[in-house]
């Protein structure tokens, strides 16, 4: 084996690492979750309601062979996120990989139509819960750790029906250019990764939800497809590897040259 292709190897091994992801029962935290545990990586999930999801998640990482616990914890409420990290650190001693990722989609909803209950909804969820899960990062994360918070294209590319949605996902991008001046002095670095449209997670885990909007989406595309939830953990992959030690307050879009 080549010096290169083993000193590659060696910064993308995640080996004695403990990473936390929010909302990682299904979907997109659960690919990223894999991910890192694929690379060696001890694992907390995190899950709001859907326990089963959860321990079926649990179980398929316990067999890549690291240690793996699901704490319950809905990321709207700031005691949850707090116990979330208590318990991670009860169990591993440490964290060192942050995955700000729980949160709620909402589409299809003109300016002239949200309502306060839904816009508090999807705030609490998106903005509050990322921006309190991304501050108890910042206390605890270990020093030369990862923060990394999942935004969405709609913060780049405003997309008709999705005020609320692309607004809640719009803040915390703030956050991360803040925390990463605050403590990178620690080693610890901040991004963002801003996926396009995923197919098969969200609100398109159903491949006939949303049909006008599928379409939508698929005509800004060049590549002619939505993102997978592989794309994104791939993206994920490099921000938590040793590879982007000096890539800090940075907001990578996975949108495959989309322009919606």
């Amino acid at each position: 084996m080549g010096s290169k292709k083993l000193i590659k190897q060696i910064m993308n091994s995640l080996k004695g690492k403990v990473a936390l992801i929010t909302g990682s029962a299904r979907g997109l935290g659960k690919a990223i979750a894999e991910r890192y545990a694929s690379m060696g990586a001890d694992i907390v999930l995190n899950y709001s309601r859907d326990k089963a999801a959860a321990e079926e998640t649990a179980s398929n990482i316990g067999k890549l062979g690291v240690k793996v616990v699901a704490i319950q914890g809905d990321v709207s409420k700031v005691s949850d996120i707090q116990n979330l990290f208590k318990e991670a650190l009860k169990a591993f001693g440490k964290v060192d990989i942050v995955v700000a990722n729980a949160g709620v989609e909402m589409v299809e909803t003109p300016v002239v139509d949200f309502t306060e209950e839904q816009f508090d909804r999807v705030f609490t969820i998106n903005a509050k819960g990322s921006y309190f899960t991304m501050q108890e990062a910042a206390k605890h994360v270990a020093d030369n750790g990862r923060i990394i918070y999942i935004a969405s294209s709609t913060t780049s590319f405003p997309v008709p029906g999705m005020a609320v949605y692309g607004g809640s996902k719009t803040t915390p991008r703030y956050m991360v250019d803040v925390l990463s001046k605050e403590i990178g002095h620690r080693g610890v670095t901040v991004n963002s990764i801003i996926p396009f449209a995923v197919d098969h997670a969200g609100i398109f885990v159903d491949p006939t939800a949303y049909p006008r909007l599928r379409k939508q989406l698929l005509d800004s595309c060049p590549m002619g497809r939505l993102a997978e939830v592989e794309d994104v953990a791939n993206a994920a992959e490099f921000f938590a590897s040793g590879l982007s030690s000096f890539v800090s307050g940075q907001h990578l879009l996975v949108n495959g040259g989309a322009t919606n």
